[in-house]
Formats: C-alpha cells, sequence, structure tokens
C-alpha cells in the first residue's frame, strides 16, 4: 500500500493535467463527445504516459495541493490557446456574414453551446475535417505529452506573469485576427464592389427596389467567390493548424521558463 500512493500521486498529476486539456482544447473539448469518453480517453492517456516517466515519489502535502493547481492551470492554459487559435475562422466567417446579410442569422453551435455565425459555423467544421486530415489531432496529444519536458510535474508555478508571455498573448491575438481578415478579405472586397454597384443603380434606376434585388445578388455573389477561393482557404486553415501547433510549443517554452 505504501508503494501505491506514490504511483496514485504521479498518475493524479498527469490526470489533472491531460484532462483540464481536454476541457478546453478543439476537437476533444466538444459537447458532442460523451463526459464518459473524454474521461476514459483522459484516464488511458494519462496511463499511458505515467509509464514514459522516471520521477521520483511525490509526498502528499500542502505542497502537493499546489502542484495539482499548477497542472490544471497549465492543462486550461495549453487548450485555451489552441482554441483561440481556432477561433479565427469564426471571426472570419462573422466579417463574411456581415457583407452578405447574415448578420442576424446566428445559430447555435452544436459542439460548443455558443452562438455561431452561419458561414463561422462552416468554416468550423472545415477546419476540423482539415484538422483530421493532416492528423493535427495526433500532434495535439503530443503536444500535451511532450509538454513535461517543458513543464515539468515537480515544477511549481511557471512564468505565467512574466513580460514574455504578456507579450506572447499579445501577439497571438493580432495574429489570429490578422489570419482572419485574410480569410475573408476576398469576399468582403467583392461584395463591396457589388454594394457600390448597386447604390450606383439605385441613383441611376430609381424605380428599382435595391433593398429586395440586393441581398440575393449580394449572397449569390459571396457563394460564388467561397466557391473559387475554396482552395486557399483550405491551405490557410492548414497553415491557422500548423501555427497552433507552433504556438503551442512557444508558449511551453516560455511558460516552462527556457
Amino acid at each position: 500500500m505504501a508503494e501505491l500512493v506514490p504511483k496514485i500521486s504521479i498518475l493524479l498529476l498527469i490526470f489533472v493535467r491531460v484532462s483540464a486539456f481536454f476541457v478546453s482544447v478543439p476537437l476533444f473539448s466538444y459537447r458532442t463527445i460523451p463526459p464518459q469518453v473524454k474521461i476514459s480517453l483522459a484516464f488511458v492517456l494519462s496511463w499511458m504516459m505515467y509509464y514514459t516517466f522516471s520521477i521520483e515519489a511525490l509526498p502528499i502535502n500542502g505542497d502537493y495541493i499546489l502542484l495539482v493547481l499548477k497542472e490544471a492551470v497549465i492543462g486550461l492554459t495549453l487548450g485555451i490557446t489552441a482554441y483561440i487559435i481556432l477561433s479565427a475562422v469564426q471571426i472570419a466567417g462573422s466579417f463574411i456574414d456581415f457583407q452578405m446579410g447574415f448578420a442576424l442569422a446566428n445559430i447555435v453551435d452544436p459542439q460548443t453551446g455558443a452562438q455561431s455565425p452561419l458561414m463561422g459555423q462552416f468554416f468550423n467544421f472545415l477546419a476540423l475535417l482539415v484538422l483530421l486530415a493532416i492528423n493535427g489531432h495526433h500532434l495535439i496529444l503530443d503536444g500535451i505529452f511532450y509538454s513535461y519536458q517543458f513543464m515539468p510535474i515537480d515544477q511549481f508555478f511557471p512564468n505565467f506573469g512574466s513580460e514574455n508571455t504578456v507579450e506572447f498573448f499579445m501577439k497571438l491575438f493580432v495574429a489570429v485576427f490578422a489570419v482572419a481578415f485574410q480569410m475573408s478579405a476576398p469576399i468582403i472586397a467583392t461584395l463591396f464592389l457589388v454594394t457600390l454597384a448597386l447604390g450606383i443603380t439605385g441613383k441611376t434606376v430609381p424605380q428599382l427596389n435595391i433593398f429586395v434585388v440586393g441581398f440575393p445578388i449580394k449572397i449569390a455573389v459571396g457563394f460564388i467567390i467561397l466557391i473559387i477561393t475554396m482552395g486557399v482557404l483550405v491551405e490557410v486553415m492548414q497553415s491557422l493548424i500548423e501555427m497552433m501547433i507552433v504556438s503551442l510549443r512557444n508558449l511551453m517554452v516560455i511558460l516552462g521558463g527556457a
């Protein structure tokens, strides 16, 4: 029994980080996945990871409670960072919806339970398919495994308040909005020209009801441009997933103090 307690203490720390990571990371955190499956997957992965570490026994005391909290914070931080990066596709969808006239037609995302724009929901499903096609889910699992090389179990609270951490998240938000704007720029620019043409037409032909004719024209043009640029959008989504993996590694390096 005395030998079992150290094993359980180390396994619990691994399980806390992995389960907190699964709560917030894209794909694994969605509501459509039953909680029993998430817990089982997190436990099995933690069990396999436990046998790859050569860690000395940790006594269960006040310091151990702090280690548990630290593991939970690290798992949530890594998962939320990945979610923020992948949310660029929904931001791009909201930009496009505003121009196409779908801004008032938000729907409930069954994966997260939050309000989501129509095109953002479409881009989100497409990004998940790209993630699975390039084995990005395997890279996500590799990331949580190799996170122990940068942030060991017995290390106390990492560098959350350092200048590098703040700078990292500032650059991350800027990069996410830049990618979202790049994805939506072709459709937004085309629809702007369509709106300009409709305005000129409304001035030259006052008898034409622009409000009735304009909406279906903008929707049709938006879908046509979307079909034409679909290949480029998929490549941008692939680059976004690669950026997510690289950003997670950079965040581990910063938090680990390396």
